[in-house]
């Protein structure tokens, strides 16, 4: 069959929903590019104008409109012929071009195995559709013909593309509601990168289906004459079960292929909502239906606008899985944001949902692209938004949010806006207080209560699953981290100063120029705030700063510094946010004698100035900075406590009932030894400091069972 033919073939198929001016410019863009491509072959023999019209031929089935189709037409030209943006520009209008131009740039995205590679064009790829999600839409007809045509492609690169399908374009395709395009890249991938076990599977199902016929068609009649009965209109297909969907089960969820083959999947499409729901009745009072199986999307869609009722029912000694939906519905269900332009002239309320929904997504990964420090992170956040499974919550004031299953209360604060996510200290969920960590469930109402001037905890990166969550939270650590790490090194720099008798105000321009390029550093700030984070010794940048590079000057400085640094120790208010901290070994409180350890990249550990871990030669000890307390902290601060006390019933209530009065908090208390006589009771306690420390231990020594107590250093 000559490709003009099927140029023909093509425009019937158009002519049931575009009129005959639009389809015109689609059949003059496919003349224009059979002249561009003349000559050129693909590797399967055929002339390279049958890809696009392919191409072009996917997304007249999604009824996508003529700009798309023109595009599609369109779309290697200038990739493969050299023709520019603007001659198609002239020819075809802006929009067109425009499509083209973005369908050229994602073409060009290598996904390389490389993390790195990929992620960087998958923020191309985010830019691309946040301009115009058409140029997605042709690009995933592009890659579906490609997957259909894979065969004469050497195998690295069959592997490359079949991985890269998987990983990146079924996801979004599901993304955006496309089940049909997504399922069959998902099944032509999976064909490609296993084809034996796809062919295993294959054979396994057709086998099974041919035993199964009677079954299948004796709950068809059953529901069939139900339906009848009622007089409800409705019609009933088989579900097949996807290859891939098949082995993903048996490979994640440890399923046998008889256990997911043993459910019987049914549609039933419908004509109205309300239908929907009398059907729903009829089924159930057919067959039992499996309690906590039946899921409403219709009342609360998915994340990418699919709406259907889902049952599982008991009957005939099998499970029957049952979808209800409507027309549209099922259009939606099939070609999900491809379904916005067909319903667009009818001015169709689903869809303008649809749309929103994606227009959201899309503005979400924009905003995640803008905080990401690179675009590895950005491709970590993004993965997770790929393969949701929802969960439902409601706002106080009834608003639904959709989070992926397993969101958090932090991730809930995020959803609804940045600054709450940030600054949220605590939750009600169905109107107690909840703990943030705890993994939300559908149709809680959740409620976010907020303090000003909260931070983040970085401890939330650990049970938070939203991508929008995750890179807030980063965004936010990261730029409190370098705020502190400059005060830090700040403080430290000019106490080395000062050691040399000088200040920064001493220090010229020039000199300071000369110290960062030294350094290659990009400035002083980046310089300083390294100092902060433990990467460079302040001592060393303020050697270099005072001597201006003259040796004698150097020499004659190392000399000061023994003496210099011990006379200016540096107050600190205690644990200070994300860069100072106290050391797990000796676990120092406010009163004892301190020093502190700068930490590669972590910023200062405190340290009590007798504990073990400390060097012990001059060199060593000379790069410790001499520590003071501030007067009013109020931080807690934890203690390790031996107890030895004579056995008898209640003791331990009476030692937590000291610490209580005595204002202490106990995190843990543990019974380490016992004999008949004594025990050994290891507590750990948060208190202010060495005062609020010594009251505690005095309230437990007056415990009359009490023989002995210590505080322990490890």
């Amino acid at each position: 069959m000559s490709a003009e033919a099927t140029v023909e073939g093509l425009t019937k198929e158009l002519s049931s929903y575009l009129d005959i001016s639009r389809i015109n410019q689609v059949r003059r863009a496919y003349y224009y590019a059979e002249q561009a491509h003349e000559g050129q072959m693909r590797k399967s023999g055929d002339r390279y104008i049958t890809h696009p019209l392919a191409v072009a031929g996917i997304l007249a089935g999604l009824r996508l409109d003529h700009q798309t189709l023109m595009a599609a037409m369109l779309h290697d030209v200038i990739e493969d012929t050299g023709i520019p943006k603007d001659a198609l520009s002239e020819q075809f209008g802006e929009d067109v071009a425009e499509l083209v131009d973005g369908v050229s740039k994602l073409t060009q995205i290598e996904f390389r195995t490389r993390a790195e590679a990929q992620a960087e064009n998958f923020q191309k790829m985010t830019l691309a559709m946040a301009r115009d999600i058409r140029v997605i839409l042709v690009k995933l007809a592009d890659r579906l013909h490609n997957m259909r045509t894979l065969g004469p492609m050497p195998y690295e690169k069959r592997q490359r593309i079949a991985t890269e399908t998987l990983d990146i374009y079924a996801p979004i395709a599901n993304r955006l509601g496309m089940h049909s395009i997504c399922t069959e890249l998902e099944d032509l991938g999976f064909a490609s990168l296993y084809p034996m076990r796809a062919k295993y599977i294959s054979q396994a199902v057709q086998k099974l289906r041919g035993s199964h016929r009677e079954i299948i068609d004796d709950i068809r009649g059953k529901l069939e004459e139900k339906l009848r009965e009622r007089g409800l209109p409705g019609r009933i297909m088989g579900r097949e079960k996807h290859l891939n969907s098949i082995y993903n089960k048996m490979k994640f969820k440890q399923k046998s292929f008889h256990e997911i083959m043993d459910v019987y999947a049914f549609r039933i499409i419908t004509d109205t909502e309300d239908d929907c729901y009398r059907i729903l009745g009829a089924v159930h009072s057919l067959y039992k239906p499996l309690p906590g199986r039946f899921k409403d999307y219709i009342a609360m869609p998915k994340a990418n606008g699919y709406q259907s009722l889902h049952t599982t029912l008991f009957g005939m000694h099998v499970h029957i899985e049952i979808q209800i939906r409507t027309e549209e519905m099922e259009h939606i269900a099939n070609n999900g944001i491809a379904a916005h332009w067909m319903y667009k002239d009818q001015g169709s309320s689903v869809t303008s949902v649809n749309q929103a929904r994606v227009d959201r997504w899309v503005k979400g990964l924009m905003e995640m692209r803008e905080r990401a420090e690179d675009s590895q992170e950005f491709i970590e956040h993004v993965k997770v938004d790929l393969f949701p499974d929802e969960i439902y919550v409601f706002t106080p004031k009834g608003k639904i949010m959709e989070l992926p299953s397993g969101s958090t209360p932090v991730d809930f604060a995020y959803a609804i806006h940045t600054d709450i996510g940030n600054a949220a200290v605590a939750c009600r969920v169905n109107r107690n207080l909840g703990s943030l960590s705890q993994p939300l469930e559908s149709g809680q109402t959740v409620e976010v209560i907020t303090a000003p001037g909260a931070k983040p905890n970085p401890a939330w990166l650990g049970f938070v699953v939203t991508g929008k969550a995750r890179s807030s939270i980063r965004h936010t650590l990261k730029s409190q981290k370098r705020t502190e790490s400059l005060e830090l090194g700040k403080t430290l720099l000019k106490k080395s100063l000062k050691g040399f008798g000088a200040t920064l105000s001493d220090i010229n321009d020039a000199q300071i120029q000369s110290v960062v390029s030294h350094n290659q550093v990009n400035s002083f700030d980046d310089l300083v705030s390294e100092i902060g984070l433990g990467n460079r010794m302040a001592y060393l940048v303020a050697r270099q700063l005072l001597s201006g590079g003259e040796e004698t000057g150097q020499a004659a400085l190392t000399k000061e510094t023994g003496r210099g640094g011990e006379q200016s120790p540096v107050t600190i208010r205690g644990v200070e946010g994300l860069l100072v901290r106290c050391a797990t070994c000796c676990k120092p409180i406010p009163g004892d004698p301190v020093v502190g350890v700068m930490d590669s990249g972590k910023g200062m550990v405190i340290h009590s100035d007798t504990c073990a871990r400390l060097p012990a030669d001059d060199e060593g000890r000379a790069r410790l900075t001499h520590l003071n307390w501030a007067k009013d902290i109020t931080d807690e601060f934890s203690v390790d406590l031996k107890v030895e006390l004579v056995r008898k019933r209640g003791v331990i209530a009476e030692v937590a009932n000291a610490v209580a009065i005595a204002d202490g908090n106990i995190e843990r208390i543990n019974v380490e030894e016992q004999n008949a006589k004594f025990s050994v009771v290891s507590l750990v306690l948060h208190v202010q400091g060495r005062r609020h420390l010594a009251r505690v231990m005095r309230r437990i020594r007056n415990i009359r069972a009490v023989t002995h107590i210590s505080r322990v250093r490890h």
